[in-house]
């Protein structure tokens, strides 16, 4: 472990000072997924700036950071509740802050992949840990009396037998120039903050109004902007016209601008305002003429049918085979061989996209709702040619992102237009931006295959058909979709002999990116519903098909869980029962779905059983919140709402065309968490792929109807 050197000078400065502090930071690698403990960097300084994990200042005033966004998955609360754990301090004694982007520091700050806990939480255990040492060792070498005798509670040090104390602010001094100790941690059984449903902190401030999200940060002479692009993300500008637009009052100006999507660039006009309502009347009054030549205008039932012929005619790239599967397949005769189809999604978090930019310069800084500020730091960089450390990425709270605001493309807009006219700027996206312009979910189609031997399964080979996230990132279009097998459980490979699974590259003009789950979102409702098909077709039940083919007692005993909750033993007559499992970041997620007919002939979920692995976990009601929206955002996606393109362009514009579930459509849900010591794995994403293949096959146990392609009409079967 490192140590920072004080200097004479910086002590007596810093010590006849009330602000002082101790600032206790944690280097993360960047693709810290374990739990290697890097080194520690301490150092005293006057005030208190974003540039660590742990703020203690002379007063007593405990704050502590956050390296990842907050866009409603909790990171605002899991990070502190770890580090306040190990440091021994009460969570409503403490501030929360977010961390400035800052690789050198925070290492992987990307919000992304359910990794906030699963990537660092060991790492901020140790931090919480360190920094609780060092203050009991300054406290015993006060006090002159042994180490042992000494025990660190509520943000003070106390003297186990004179019950003398000493609050944390007290010491700081003293601790900051002790050497970092590495101590052990405590056992679960011994946790008084994690694994208890403590209330989130970022609550009240989202419902009293003192949140900042992106669209509430303002600068001093920021002016508001707007953007009109092509509607087809590869058409060019050819002129535009703007003198009725600069009549419109509060509008400054208007210029073209050319913003970065990935690997290509996409034409706009700017409308700069003083309001953002100025700017988007004065961008209704612009003429423009946009050049669409030079590529596909394509349609929505042209995708799927190029796909099914990709499917129907190529084995695609391999990802991953086991066995022989296509010398079974070939010489079975109890063979099933069918396609399911998932349809292209839009993100459409609640929050518009938007962020502040003020370029200058010597510097870029950009503030705002950002999944990804290392990201924005790299592109940035390249873009106005900028040292790492003058461009400067803050975050505010995200209303939702679900991987749309880990892209540059609205940073970038915001960061050319504050260029263009001096001054801070903010962007802001309409829903209408949002929805038509992408990037969005890609569209898959999956050919499956599986054949029956003597009533079990001896052969499964899957190929997917849809566009490849990679290849827009400039990935080898040589290389098979590293997501293949994505939501199919790791698991299942011990179980079956022969398997494969392939991708087919497809490719249209349409922006996709990830979205919640990524391809377990699509991969989860072909796999998982071709493994309750198979089971029909060997005559076992769904769930004691799936008991045959996971021997680990770990996923044994998850089953068993589902069993006990729903009652699955008993199930009775006049109801549709279904169930999936998928993984997912490491996450095994099992549901089960219940349908029956309401009296209009209808379909009713009367209810959802989800029974969740994530191994090590900080807050039990967050993952509980965190498997009822991603429920919610599954049943949409299967039934609901899809994007359609027409000619090249989208035929969806906002919630009347792209119809989102309602309170009063939100069914029963039920969440089981199971207790074990394993390691911490991704849970904001998990629990959203097995949801439609459950709800599918519930539907098939209800009605004998066979569901292969979504969204479908929940309310016509």
């Amino acid at each position: 472990m490192s140590s920072t050197s004080l200097s004479r000078r910086n002590f007596l400065r810093t010590t006849g000072l009330s602000g002082s502090a101790l600032f206790l930071g944690l280097y993360f690698p960047s693709n810290a997924k374990g739990g290697k403990f890097i080194s520690i960097q301490r150092e005293v300084v006057e005030d208190i700036e974003m540039n660590a994990w742990i703020h203690i200042d002379t007063g007593g005033k405990v704050t502590l950071f956050t390296h990842r966004a907050e866009m409603g998955q909790g990171a605002y609360q899991s990070v502190p509740q770890i580090i306040a754990e190990e440091l021994e301090v009460d969570m409503n004694d403490i501030s929360i802050r977010f961390a400035p982007g800052n690789r050198k520091k925070y290492g992987n700050q990307v919000t992304g992949g359910s990794s906030t806990i699963s990537g660092s939480y060991l790492n901020l255990l140790k931090l919480g840990a360190s920094a609780r040492e060092m203050l009991i060792s300054a406290a015993a070498i006060k006090w002159n009396v042994p180490l042992s005798d000494c025990y660190a509670q509520s943000g003070h040090v106390v003297h186990r037998s004179t019950d003398k104390k000493l609050n944390f602010g007290e010491l700081v001094i003293e601790a900051s120039r002790l050497e970092l100790p590495d101590v052990p941690l405590k056992k679960r059984a011994d946790y008084k903050l994690i694994g208890k449903p403590l209330p989130r902190k970022d609550t009240p401030l989202k419902t009293n109004g003192e949140a900042v999200f992106g669209l509430d940060f303002k600068l001093p002479g920021m002016l508001y902007a707007v953007v009109e692009r092509n509607p087809r993300l590869r058409g060019k500008l050819v002129s535009f016209d703007a003198s009725e637009a600069l009549k419109v009052p509060g509008v400054k100006k208007v210029f073209k601008i050319q913003t970065g999507v990935y690997q290509t660039f996409r034409d706009g006009v700017a409308v700069v305002a003083e309001n953002t309502w100025s700017a988007i009347q004065g961008r209704k009054a612009l003429k423009i003429e946009w050049d669409d030549t030079g590529f596909e205008h394509v349609n929505t039932a042209d995708i799927y049918t190029q796909q099914k012929e990709l499917l129907a005619n190529s084995e695609g790239l391999i990802a991953i085979k086991q066995g022989e599967p296509d010398t079974i397949l070939s010489t079975s005769s109890g063979k099933l061989d069918v396609v399911y189809e998932t349809p292209y999604q839009s993100h459409s978090a609640m929050e518009p996209l938007n962020c502040v930019a003020y370029y200058q310069p010597d510097k870029l800084e950009i503030w705002g709702p950002l999944q990804a500020p290392e990201w924005i730091q790299d592109y940035m960089m390249a873009q106005f040619n900028l040292p790492q450390e003058k461009v400067i990425v803050n975050l505010t709270f995200l209303g939702g992102g679900f991987g749309r605001k880990a892209l540059m493309d609205y940073p970038h807009e915001a960061s050319l237009i504050s260029k263009e006219t001096g001054t801070p700027v903010q962007i802001v996206w309409t829903r209408e931006d949002d929805m038509t312009q992408g990037p969005y979910r890609a569209g898959v189609s999956y050919r499956c295959e599986g054949a029956i031997a003597e009533g079990q399964l001896s052969a499964l080979k899957f190929r997917m058909a849809g566009q490849n996230v990679a290849h827009w990132q400039g990935g080898a279009k040589t290389e098979a979709n590293g997501n293949t097998t994505e939501g199919f459980l790791a698991k299942y490979f011990k179980g079956i002999t022969h398997v494969s699974f392939s991708d087919i590259p497809f490719e249209t003009p349409i922006p996709i990116t990830w979205w919640r789950s990524v391809y377990a979102s699509t991969n989860g409702f072909a796999y998982e519903s071709f493994m309750n098909e198979m089971a029909h077709a060997a005559k076992i039940d769904p769930l004691d098909f799936r008991r045959g083919l996971l021997k680990d007692e770990r996923e044994q005993r998850l089953l068993d869980k589902m069993v006990v909750v729903s009652d699955w033993k008993n199930r009775k007559k006049g109801s549709g029962f279904g169930l999936a499992i998928t993984e997912c970041f490491s996450t095994t997620v099992g549901q089960i779905v219940k349908v029956s007919k309401a009296e209009e002939g209808k379909i009713k979920i009367d209810q959802v059983w989800a029974v969740v692995d994530c191994g090590w976990y900080v807050n039990p009601d967050i993952i509980r919140a965190q498997v009822e929206g991603s429920i919610l955002m599954a049943f949409g996606a299967a039934i609901s709402h899809e994007i359609t393109f027409k000619n090249g362009l989208v035929e969806q514009r906002n919630f009347y065309d792209y119809v989102i579930p309602r309170i009063n459509d939100m069914p029963p849900i039920e969440v089981h968490i199971m207790e074990n010591e394993e390691k911490a794995c991704g849970i904001g994403e998990a629990a959203l792929p097995p949801f439609a293949p459950a709800l599918t096959e519930a539907i098939y146990d209800l009605t004998g109807k066979r569901i292969r392609k979504l969204p479908f009409d929940l309310n016509s079967l």
